[in-house]
């Protein structure tokens, strides 16, 4: 029977930790026949995991046989990972074992040395700080998870789920997979990445900028048709000081900033309304329904009609 061993660290997330427990655990062959052991496993008595402390029946030593092994993450990614536990997945990894992690557990690999060279993911909110430590990691945080073959890694909290369930279709086929997922009440397979699901924020106005009343004027105009002349004629500069002083204070465009604009306001009636696309892409200023839906699933990395299904 194939083993899954999660590994519990100090401060570990408790949702990380329980999603391969309750995935892999309940997961049935056909004929109904288990189809893992899964096995909790710590490098000390007594873990904590916020609200609670787990006294875990393995410690390192259950890592060395297991076919798979789920890094969970912890809730302080600046937090050092006992050098027990980085030699016990390194020495895992050079025995051909599978190794998995779920949300801000990539950087408890990343400091094994485990991502170097690969393409990796984490929680959209700690993706610029994984690239900032490791740069030798080529971070995507647009996506729910990364197969590498040998080394995986997962987006935040429900991505886990993503992940174990490809880790179940990988192992025992679609058929299995489907019924575990049906057990999860998840779909088999989600619509889009992980960047659905990023909070698309007000473009940040630099307060005391000879900009600011240009942003602020871009926010409240964003839904009529503006090209770059007619944002540089309303700064009362030419089109190259505009482009080049926008740059400076915003690192940005002005079209860049004037889209970014226009895919929030259409988050939010997408959620709030029951409006069409098509009047939805003329109330925030897009030209055509087709090139209102090109650039929302550029940005959110799903359509608009996708979008609405899962946020309304």
């Amino acid at each position: 029977m194939h083993t899954v061993a999660v590994l519990a660290l100090d401060t570990v997330i408790p949702f990380d930790l329980s999603t391969p427990i309750e995935v892999f655990g309940r997961t049935r062959l056909p004929g109904g026949r288990p189809g893992y052991r899964v096995r909790v496993c710590a490098a000390a008595p007594q873990t904590d995991a916020g609200p609670f402390t787990i006294q875990a029946p393995w410690g390192l030593e259950g890592l060395a046989d297991a076919d798979t092994i789920i890094v969970p993450g912890i809730s302080d990614v600046t937090r050092a990972v006992p050098e027990a536990v980085l030699d016990a997945l390194r020495e895992a990894a050079a025995d051909g074992t599978r190794i998995a992690s779920i949300c801000v557990g990539t950087f408890t690999l990343a400091a094994a040395g485990l991502l170097s060279g690969l393409r990796a993911t984490t929680h959209w909110l700690a993706a610029d700080r994984l690239a900032e430590c490791y740069p030798d990691i080529d971070v995507d945080p647009d996506v729910l998870y990364v197969d590498n073959g040998q080394i995986l890694t997962s987006a935040g909290a429900a991505a886990g789920l993503d992940l174990c369930l490809h880790l179940i279709r990988r192992d025992y086929g679609s058929a299995v997979a489907a019924d575990a997922a049906r057990l999860s009440v998840m779909p088999l397979e989600r619509e889009g990445g992980q960047a659905q699901f990023i909070v698309a924020e007000a473009p940040p106005t630099p307060r005391g900028s000879e900009l600011e009343p240009l942003l602020l004027w871009l926010e409240e105009n964003a839904k009529r048709e503006l090209t770059l002349e007619d944002i540089a004629g309303q700064a009362g500069m030419s089109t190259r000081t505009l482009l080049r002083r926008f740059r400076e204070q915003t690192g940005s465009t002005p079209l860049q900033w004037l889209h970014r604009t226009r895919i929030r306001q259409a988050q939010h009636l997408l959620e709030t309304t029951g409006h069409s696309v098509e009047r939805i892409a003329v109330q925030v200023g897009f030209g055509s329904p087709t090139a209102f839906r090109d650039r929302f699933k550029r940005v959110a990395g799903v359509s608009p009609q996708a979008y609405r299904k899962a946020f309304q």
